[in-house]
């Protein structure tokens, strides 16, 4: 038995039974990229995205009220997050109008994911302020996260890492080839 301490910076180079799976693209999401650094809408991604062409702003459907994009740091493939137009932070704030079309989105999601991706199940959950931990609490959005079993294994839970297997352009063609007009 040695008493020599292992030192972590040694550990990338010794082989082991761990399979490693990189993934420095999350370091994005982890240092806060396009996190808006104030309440405003001015840097705020939801607001920006529908001033952009569906492809460039990942987004699937634009309605009245609110639109459907895709989450550009996904739980899993075809995570989708429904918007009011509107920056608003709470639900209570809403509209009568935006809260309907936002749970009627919601539904047809739901419908079309099942349609394109056949998962098992969904998530559905809104955030309420930083401390909930909504992500961008400035602006309120509703999460539509599909799931499928076995969809769930080590990686989040040990690793802190999620594999998603589809590019989101990809997921959002299918989404948006799907959705239906009068959605």
């Amino acid at each position: 038995m040695s008493d020599r301490i292992e030192d972590e910076r040694e550990f990338g180079s010794v082989p082991d039974s761990f399979q490693r799976l990189w993934t420095p693209h999350r370091m994005v999401y982890i240092d806060g990229h396009a996190k808006p650094q104030t309440t405003e809408s001015d840097d705020c991604p939801f607001c920006i995205a529908p001033e952009r062409s569906d492809d460039e702003g990942l987004i699937v459907h634009r309605a009245v009220t609110s639109f459907v994009l895709m989450n550009l740091f996904p739980y899993n493939s075809g995570h989708l997050l429904i918007c009011p137009y509107r920056h608003v932070s709470d639900y209570t704030d809403l509209t009568e109008d935006e809260r309907n079309e936002i749970a009627s989105l919601t539904s047809i999601a739901m419908r079309v994911t099942r349609e394109v991706a056949h998962p098992h199940g969904f998530n559905l959950g809104m955030n309420q302020g930083d401390v909930a931990g909504a992500g961008i609490a400035a602006h309120l959005h509703q999460h539509v996260v599909p799931r499928w079993k076995g969809d769930a294994n080590f990686l989040p839970i040990i690793g802190q890492t999620k594999a998603v297997p589809q590019l989101l352009s990809d997921a959002r063609d299918r989404l948006a080839a799907a959705w239906p007009s009068e959605g």
